[in-house]
């Protein structure tokens, strides 16, 4: 088993009593979850691998994941903004699989 494996099947039990599953593209799922892995090798925490980190834990610590963005952006649209985590009704098709935009402020990111 990967690490990726691994890491999924630790978080998915807990995430899931929390209202929150993971894409079922597991392509997708796997490689997200192996970026948050390799920001944990280079940083030393586990950034959202689809933003740009400062590697400075402090500066970055909305976008740890899960990051602070990714309650209202599952709210608003059923996935938050890597599409990692998502929904029942996402899961299910029950929503449409839009864009979701990015929310970090610019001033964040920099």
């Amino acid at each position: 088993m990967t690490e990726a494996e691994k890491l999924y099947e630790r978080l998915k039990p807990l995430q899931e009593k929390k209202g929150y599953y993971f894409n079922s593209d597991m392509a997708c799922t796997m490689g997200i979850l192996e970026g948050l892995l390799t920001n944990r090798e280079r940083y030393g925490y586990m950034n959202c691998p689809c933003r740009l980190a400062s590697g400075d834990r402090e500066k970055d610590r909305d976008i740890c994941c899960p990051c602070d963005y990714r309650e209202p952006d599952v709210a608003e649209y059923g996935s938050c903004y890597c599409n990692l985590y998502v929904s029942k009704e996402w899961l299910e098709e029950k929503i449409p699989h839009g864009y979701v935009p990015e929310r970090r402020p610019p001033e964040k990111s920099g």
